[in-house]
């Protein structure tokens, strides 16, 4: 995961906490998705993908401290 990190890292401005915390979220979004794509199961990754952002919102939340 540590390129795909630094790949979304380096995809645009980082220039607060939250800007990183997306990057991370994205970055993990993404490593599932890969994962799942990888798997031999049939994925459909163009619908994955449009769930990004989603999926990212999802690990975002599950990250904040109850």
């Amino acid at each position: 995961m540590l390129d795909l990190t630094k790949n979304v890292k380096e995809s645009g401005p980082i220039s607060t906490k939250e800007d990183l915390q997306r990057a991370y979220a994205v970055a993990a979004a993404l490593e599932v998705i890969a994962t799942l794509a990888g798997s031999g199961s049939s994925v459909n990754l163009e619908s994955e993908m449009k769930s990004l952002s989603s999926y990212a919102d999802l690990i975002q939340e599950a990250l904040k401290t109850k």
